[in-house]
């Protein structure tokens, strides 16, 4: 069996608003113990000329464990999301050649 499933959606609820948001993951990859996955927000075509471009960029989640359940949250450090955030390009540039 190969990949071929078709794109995998989740929907989280933003702590901040309240909102309900659909993103489409791409990858994962773990990295000094701690997985990571990146996801691309689901835009409607309604909608795309009406929010900033910078909605619509690469979103890296950090996997963490809270009461035994794994939650997805925001990376607060700038050189911790730098540095994921490089590691998911070369992977995403890797397999792109192959």
């Amino acid at each position: 069996m190969g990949e071929d499933f078709g794109p995998n959606f989740v929907s989280l609820i933003d702590d901040e608003t309240g909102e309900e948001i659909e993103l489409e993951f791409i990858d994962a990859l773990e990295h000094n113990g701690i997985m990571y996955r990146a996801f691309f927000p689901v835009v409607d075509e309604e909608d795309e000329g009406s929010e900033d471009e910078e909605e619509y960029g690469l979103i890296i989640l950090k996997s963490e464990t809270v009461n035994g359940e794994e939650m997805l949250v925001q990376i607060e450090d700038e050189d911790e999301i730098n540095t994921v955030y490089d590691l998911f390009m070369e992977q995403i540039l890797e397999g792109d050649e192959e």
